[in-house]
């Protein structure tokens, strides 16, 4: 068998249709997750967040507002005001009062204190005297002058061992609208950070509270905001300002190098804004990791396609090429790959200068052959001669068919002499070979002239002194073979 290079290169059109399916996948599967992405982020800011600190604050009202609620109660309770005017004469009433007020709501501390006498009365008695020297009393001086009804602060509490505790102190004014003391009751902090951690297990938001300066009030255990001044802190000090003028809305911003998502809604009865926030990763986690699935289905599905488009592609291809580069009678390269051919064998002698020798071949007598038994049967001798020559050529040959019943062979790294030796070889076999057409057995010989390129000529001078030792051959009685050299 000979060896044909090849002519087509579907390289090209692999790589094309690799681009146009990748670029196509990728571009379907990252808009999706972009607008995906967008209406997700979308949703949380219009709809989730919102409806999440709508919860909460209802659920503020019920649990964190209920003591703004029994302070104002106790501060217009008409007991603890006649109390008061009329001398605060039995101390053991008011503690009794303030027992009862802690043990019915469960608070943790419960408080009066008066502007007259500054007796600052407790569940368990008078515990001191309030003096404006004194800077651990400065919240009874601050809310004996502020405008407001009530204010919510956070204190150690002195009754209860120091605890740091949230008070509602309300102001209590007499019947005719003078300020006779505040009153109120206590929660402590640790009991309302594990109220705060409770919603963000719940909502899987991260929640906390802010005061109109910007500083962070109360924050749950596991909260990612532990800062006291948002002002300080990455992301949100650009917004701060813009929030607690705003007092409620929706904001995004960008810390520790993920995006955070915020809803800001501002609580009249605690004079406090409510912070709910989620991290953009954590709410797109589960879109990304469709998006990585659909990016590797889109590779498998791109591998699957290329492999089977170049399977098809080489089928097709080999088709191809078999139809372009061959003759369809004899199954030889046709002249049109053979000009491919010859010129890349030529150019590998000017790299590598090995001997090449053309055989120039003819049936004798074809003529007769057609006439006598027919156009078919000619057409079969010739198929029947190609055969024999490719079982005796090797596969670096090249073997053609030259036109009607001419053929060429090119030997590569060939010597004269041992071209000389292949040309009787096939001579001797095609004159032994028994052709058969229609039953009928047809003696067939060959002519061959031979050339060797001389390393300066062109190709075609060394083919024409070849042509020119075949006539000498067939001149010479056919069914031999004549040498020609170069002169």
């Amino acid at each position: 068998m000979y060896s044909t290079h090849r002519i087509f290169q579907r390289q090209p059109l692999i790589l094309l249709l690799s681009a146009l399916l990748i670029t196509g996948f990728f571009a379907t599967t990252l808009s999706s997750y972009y607008v995906s992405k967008r209406a997700i982020l979308d949703a949380i800011i219009a709809q989730e967040l919102p409806l999440t600190s709508s919860n909460i604050y209802s659920e503020i009202q019920k649990d964190l507002v209920q003591p703004v609620l029994i302070s104002s109660t106790m501060a217009h309770d008409t007991f603890l005001r006649d109390w008061v005017l009329a001398g605060e004469k039995d101390g053991e009433a008011m503690a009794r009062y303030l027992r009862e007020i802690k043990g019915r709501y469960g608070a943790f501390s419960s408080f009066f204190v008066s502007e007259r006498s500054a007796s600052y009365y407790t569940g368990e008695g008078i515990l001191k005297r309030v003096s404006p020297q004194e800077p651990r009393d400065a919240w009874y001086y601050r809310v004996r002058t502020m405008q407001e009804p009530y204010e919510i602060n956070v204190d150690p509490d002195l009754a209860n061992r120091d605890a740091l505790t949230i008070f509602v102190n309300y102001r209590v004014f007499d019947f005719d609208g003078h300020f006779l003391g505040a009153t109120g009751i206590g929660l402590t902090v640790d009991a309302v950070r594990r109220l705060i951690s409770n919603y963000q297990q719940r909502y899987h938001r991260t929640i906390y509270f802010v005061d109109a300066e910007g500083k962070i009030v109360l924050f749950g255990n596991q909260s990612g905001r532990q800062e006291t001044d948002l002002r300080a802190t990455e992301g949100l000090r650009d917004l701060v300002d813009r929030i607690l003028r705003e007092k409620s809305g929706s904001y995004q911003f960008r810390a520790n190098g993920s995006e955070h998502l915020l809803n800001v809604n501002y609580i009249p009865e605690l004079k406090w804004y409510l912070f709910v926030e989620k991290g953009v990763d954590r709410a797109l986690a589960d879109i990304r990791q469709t998006l990585y699935i659909n990016l590797a289905i889109c590779l498998g599905i791109t591998l699957l396609v290329l492999f089977l488009t170049h399977i098809a592609l080489t089928r097709y291809q080999r088709r191809i090429e078999k139809m372009a580069a061959t003759d369809k009678l004899t199954g030889l390269l046709n002249r049109q790959a053979f000009g491919i051919l010859i010129d890349k064998a030529f150019a590998d002698y000017r790299r590598d200068p090995r001997p090449i020798s053309i055989l120039m071949i003819d049936v004798d007598n074809f003529k007769s052959i057609n006439d006598h038994y027919g156009h078919v049967a000619g057409d079969h001798i010739l198929n029947q001669v190609a055969a024999r020559f490719l079982e005796g050529l090797r596969a670096s040959d090249i073997a053609v068919r030259w036109g009607g019943e001419e053929f060429l062979i090119v030997l590569k790294g060939c010597e004269l002499d041992h071209a000389r030796r292949i040309a009787e070889h096939l001579r001797a076999g095609i004159e032994q070979t028994q052709f058969k057409a229609d039953k009928a057995s047809i003696p067939v010989t060959i002519s061959i002239g031979i050339s060797q390129y001389d390393g300066v000529e062109a190709y075609e001078a060394t083919i024409s002194r070849a042509d020119t030792g075949l006539y000498a051959a067939k001149n010479s009685g056919r069914n031999r073979v004549c040498v020609e050299t170069s002169s």
